[in-house]
């Protein structure tokens, strides 16, 4: 990383908006577009100098399969920059960013604009599959006789769409599922989970108060009726904690501890980051908000170790940068549910772990609340799966420069048994 001293300008968001509301009748790919067009504003960035846009996703559309291209060329972007879509699961935008630091240390780009975008509200509806083989056949129908055959052959039963779900493939268990049974295996009790959800919620709404998160986004507003959208709608900063604790249990209906509550919601928006080489940012007359240190993927055991990747991960960047976990000044964890997060600080601060199943020979360390999440996260603010990285890229640098900090550490699990993690220090000229 130090080769090339790679640096993040800044970064750009829509506000994030709970499942089936205001992005109802919008495709991700605007999502993608309003978030790419204000970050230009923004930054006042020429276009002209984007040499590449990249973009995670994990609900793809058949209409917009390269997300990224459609995103950044209605947002003004010049043919001529390339675009790509990836995707890996809810460290998609974080896979995009990445990919965009190593486009930029080979030397294949000098300015790149990656994040993500999810519109959960959108989600493509399938047939079972012997509807779907009997349309795939109905192309190649000749005649009355074809097409009155096709017409006969089908039956009640053939309408009835597929449902979606968010569940391991392999598995066949839902995320919530996992965590449920996490939590359980590491004794995180319930009322330790609907401490932490309300905690979430509570910094959010006084950051929003603040003015902080609005300092992340941009202003949407969408035809015909040109409504304008400028604040995150999921958090609750007035809600009752005596309320949380009378929620039934979402996953496990018996014995769970998880609710709707102490879990991440479905969220609707998109999200872009502005990297380049400290030399280009000079060149430009930009001044970074913060320098990339080391990020680090990890995969694990999807049967026991579906969300322990910001354990993993964490361990492993702070090996990797010759860093320790005190010297972290500004903790960012995606929230995707309050048990996954409080099981890998656990994790990280427990001596078995470490020597079991990282390779220490004592904990990472324990993580200062007073570090984590200062701002809420993705329990309150929400969680678009393709989005919620370039917010905590941007988010993190923010609070460096808030609150006086030095070096940032993000992380993230994902679906897979997935993680990822990020250290970041605040640019100093």
């Amino acid at each position: 990383m130090n080769k090339k001293n790679i640096v993040f300008i800044d970064g750009c968001r829509t506000p994030f908006l709970k499942s089936g509301t205001d992005y109802l009748n919008l495709m991700s790919y605007e999502l993608g577009q309003f978030a790419i067009k204000g970050l230009i504003q923004k930054t006042g960035l020429d276009p002209q100098e984007v040499d590449q846009v990249l973009m995670g996703t994990v609900i793809s559309n058949v209409q917009t399969s390269n997300v990224a291209r459609e995103a950044a060329l209605g947002a003004g972007i010049p043919n001529k920059a390339h675009c790509q879509t990836v995707t890996q699961a809810c460290i998609s935008a974080n896979r995009a960013i990445c990919n965009g630091i190593n486009e930029i240390l080979v030397g294949n780009a000098d300015v790149i604009i990656a994040g993500g975008v999810e519109n959960t509200s959108d989600t493509p509806i399938g047939f079972p599959k012997k509807m779907r083989n009997k349309l795939f056949a109905a192309q190649k129908l000749r005649g009355l006789g074809d097409t009155l055959k096709f017409v006969f052959s089908l039956r009640p039963s053939d309408f009835i769409p597929v449902r979606p779900a968010v569940a391991e493939y392999m598995t066949g268990k839902t995320m919530g599922e996992d965590c449920d049974i996490m939590a359980a295996t590491y004794d995180i009790p319930r009322v330790e989970q609907d401490d932490f959800a309300y905690r979430s919620h509570q910094l959010a709404g006084k950051a929003q108060e603040a003015g902080y998160l609005k300092d992340e986004m941009c202003e949407v507003t969408i035809s015909p009726k040109f409504k304008a959208i400028s604040i995150d709608n999921g958090v609750r900063p007035t809600a009752k904690r005596e309320k949380l604790a009378k929620l039934r249990p979402a996953f496990d209906k018996k014995h769970g501890t998880l609710t709707a509550a102490n879990s991440s919601f479905l969220t609707d928006g998109g999200a872009a980051s502005l990297l380049m080489t400290e030399e280009k940012a000079k060149e430009l007359g930009l001044t970074p908000k913060s320098r990339i240190v080391e990020y680090v993927f990890t995969g694990q055991d999807l049967e026991d170790e579906l969300l322990l990747g910001p354990a993993y991960a964490i361990s492993q960047v702070l090996e990797k940068a010759g860093l320790t976990l005190d010297q972290m000044d500004v903790i960012e964890l995606h929230e995707a549910f309050a048990g996954q997060v409080l099981t890998n600080i656990k994790c990280l601060a427990s001596d078995d772990f470490a020597i079991e199943k990282l390779g220490r020979d004592k904990a990472v360390g324990v993580i200062d609340e007073s570090k984590l999440n200062n701002w809420g996260g993705s329990l309150s603010i929400g969680h678009p799966f393709g989005a919620t990285g370039s917010r905590l890229l941007t988010t993190a640098s923010n609070r460096l420069l808030k609150e006086g900090g030095r070096y940032a550490i993000l992380a993230a699990c994902a679906a897979g048994a997935h993680g990822h993690a990020m250290i970041i220090e605040k640019y100093e000229a």
